[in-house]
């Protein structure tokens, strides 16, 4: 990965470097693309917005993975554009509140699978059969609770995203305290 060449110094420049390494493989850790993970990590750092260009040059990436990667960090809510006048290209700024960070990754990944599985585990529950049955019982049962915990879970995340900064925060530390 390329050094940023824009930071105000050497330290500066390989912390950053850092930052965007360590996030990148965090997030690969995440299930998602090492890349994406990038690209958001640089933006987050940027003080101002950077060009497609101006990823691909720092990271060292393609044209058609900036493209996907800036695409995908659109959909999830985590990066934005910036438009600039008389400017024909696209600059992209990352979200720098964490707590709306956590609320956009929250809400893409709820989509993606939690809800997912809830359509699919309540299909299965409504298979017809025979309660009688042992390996019907035992099918239910597994799936009841799951699907008790993806409803908990469901109620949770629903709330963490409509939180406000104080609650949240606060929430967070007594979990931990």
């Amino acid at each position: 990965m390329a050094v940023d060449s824009t930071a105000s110094t050497p330290a500066l420049a390989e912390a950053k470097a850092q930052f965007i390494h360590t996030w990148g493989v965090t997030g690969a850790s995440w299930g998602v693309s090492k890349t994406l993970a990038q690209v958001h990590a640089l933006l987050l750092v940027s003080p101002t917005a950077l060009s497609t260009e101006e990823l691909m040059a720092q990271l060292k990436i393609s044209r058609g993975n900036a493209s996907m990667t800036v695409r995908e960090l659109l959909d999830w809510g985590l990066i934005y554009k910036e438009l600039r006048p008389g400017e024909r290209r696209e600059f992209f700024v990352a979200e720098k509140d964490m707590l709306q960070v956590t609320r956009c990754i929250i809400r893409a990944r709820k989509r993606r699978e939690l809800d997912q599985m809830k359509r699919s585990i309540d299909q299965l529950a409504a298979l017809p059969g025979d309660p009688a049955d042992a390996d019907y019982r035992a099918f239910h049962t597994a799936l009841a609770d799951i699907q008790q915990l993806a409803n908990a879970s469901d109620k949770l995340l629903s709330r963490l995203m409509q939180a406000e900064k104080s609650w949240f925060w606060n929430t967070f530390i007594k979990l931990f305290m």
